[in-house]
């Protein structure tokens, strides 16, 4: 037993934690996996910020290996990373806060349906983030930018699931950036609101510190390999893995959302 859940549990969630790491360091959005694995895997009883925080804990560590590997290989710009981790900080330490008022059962209808229409947007526009050409110059870009920040950091606190899909989609379809750069620049950003939120429910005690710690390690490895992953592939690639990770997300949370009613 870890954290008074049973070993095969644990390997279960670990292996979750994996295939997570390695879709949220490709294209981001890989909290969909993992959350919905602990809302399954842990007992039912469990509060919904304790699996909140020891999916974040999981996620940082992932996060923060890919952001590693992706700053020295992939140019990003800094003034608009900069400014759209301002809003999202306070928002991701907001949205942490206000969290133990979200009843358990509204996490997955709202979760597919946001999945759903971004994934239905990104298809229906093969060209979309195929290349870098920014939409909107000055006050227009950095009022989107703060806009995207405050939103993704929002979700990222008080739901979590999707906010590096958010992120990239943000990025790619308001901005104008293509999927590689704006991959390495939700990591950043992602990384910021994950120590946000982190923070809040690490210390109000909401974190399964030893169950978390076996999921990061295994996240860890995985984001190591798909983020040079699309490193190599580029954004084709990161298209690619983008719609299929849609398709997965929404077949496990209708499934588990059917178990939830039933």
């Amino acid at each position: 037993m870890i954290d008074n859940v049973p070993v095969l549990t644990v390997v279960l969630l670990c292996l979750a934690a994996g295939v997570s790491g390695w879709i949220d360091s490709v294209v981001g959005g890989g909290g969909v996996v993992q959350l919905p694995a602990l809302l399954i895997g842990l007992p039912s009883a469990t509060p919904i910020p304790t699996i909140s925080g020891t999916s974040k804990l999981a996620g940082f560590v992932g996060t923060a290996t890919a952001t590693a590997t992706y700053l020295p290989k992939v140019r990003i710009s800094w003034p608009t990373v900069l400014t759209v981790i301002a809003t999202a900080y306070a928002g991701s330490s907001l949205g942490a806060s206000l969290i133990k008022y979200v009843p358990r059962i509204a996490y997955l209808p709202v979760i597919i349906v946001v999945v759903a229409v971004i994934g239905v947007y990104t298809w229906r526009r093969p060209k979309l983030g195929m290349t870098t050409a920014l939409r909107h110059q000055g006050a227009a870009h950095w009022g989107i930018a703060l806009g995207i920040g405050a939103a993704c950091g929002l979700w990222d606190g008080l739901v979590g699931p999707g906010t590096g899909m958010f992120l990239v989609i943000g990025f790619v379809a308001l901005l104008g950036y293509g999927f590689l750069e704006a991959t390495a620049m939700a990591k950043v950003v992602n990384f910021a609101t994950n120590v946000a939120a982190l923070v809040v429910l690490g210390t109000s005690g909401h974190v399964l510190w030893r169950l978390g710690g076996c999921m990061a390690v295994c996240s860890l490895v995985a984001s190591a390999i798909g983020s040079r992953m699309a490193i190599q592939r580029g954004n084709r690639f990161i298209r690619g893995v983008f719609l299929g990770a849609v398709v997965l997300v929404e077949a496990s949370l209708v499934v588990e959302m059917v178990r939830m009613y039933l």
